[in-house]
């Protein structure tokens, strides 16, 4: 593991693995580096990947008070530390913030952007302006598994039976470990509305993923952040969904960032 130094004096620790153009990836909502290390190791050959933890996560610290801006402050410190300038990787919530990162103004050669999730039907309603307060105040209490729930039913929309259902689950602790960083989410995604002109403030190249079995919300918000970005394109992987496969996922970046 190595780290590197925010602006603001906080350790954000990373992997990093293979040679060749960086790329620098970013987790989602109840992620660790964990979730891309699969998909950083495919990778390796073909690129120096740096993937790490964002703040308050893994093996990186923390330093309050909490703002996005201290987030992108982070992204950009890993960029200096990959020469000055590299691809991004964001998946789910994670591409939300390369999003913002891209439109403050980072050095980002190509964006490659799975499933960010955004409000652009009439599906369910906007999130409610409180969440992130809300979130806080169980975690405040000493809630974190409220504060979990809270995230897993108002924020993603899953069922309350299954979140019920997965009270239990061997990994529960781990996603109580991190519910901090919940608040964190939701303030990057704010009310899920579609950001058209954030999104037409980008130039850079990106390719936008999203799997053929995910949720019509998903593809459909896929498709407009593909198409409000001024260099947006859209790439559907057959049979997958919301979880990342490296084998279907890989090849597909390898395309992009190599073209």
């Amino acid at each position: 593991m190595h780290t590197v130094t925010s602006a603001d004096g906080t350790t954000i620790g990373f992997d990093q693995l293979g040679d060749g153009p960086p790329l620098i990836m970013v987790v989602g909502a109840f992620n660790t580096r964990a979730t891309t290390e699969p998909l950083a190791a495919a990778l390796q050959d073909r690129f120096t990947v740096l993937n790490y933890d964002r703040r308050g996560r893994g093996d990186s610290g923390d330093t309050p008070p909490y703002a996005v801006e201290r987030e992108v402050e982070d992204l950009e410190a890993l960029i200096a530390q990959a020469g000055g300038s590299s691809a991004v990787f964001g998946y789910s919530s994670g591409a939300n913030l390369a999003l913002k990162a891209a439109a403050g103004g980072l050095t980002i050669s190509k964006l490659a952007l799975y499933e960010p999730p955004f409000l652009v039907d009439e599906s369910r309603p906007p999130l409610s302006a409180d969440v992130p307060e809300r979130l806080q105040a169980l975690i405040a209490a000493g809630r974190p598994g409220d504060a979990v729930e809270l995230y897993q039913q108002e924020v993603i929309g899953m069922p309350q039976e299954v979140v019920a259902g997965m009270r239990q689950a061997p990994f529960r602790p781990a996603l109580e470990a991190i519910a901090q960083t919940l608040v964190y989410d939701a303030k990057i995604i704010g009310d899920l509305r579609l950001p058209t002109e954030l999104l037409a403030s980008i130039p850079t190249p990106a390719l936008v993923i999203d799997g053929e079995t995910s949720p019509p919300l998903m593809r459909n918000a896929a498709r407009a952040v593909a198409e409000a970005l001024p260099n947006g394109q859209l790439r559907s992987l057959a049979g997958q969904g919301h979880d990342i496969s490296p084998e279907a996922t890989a090849p597909v970046l390898v395309e992009f960032l190599s073209g």
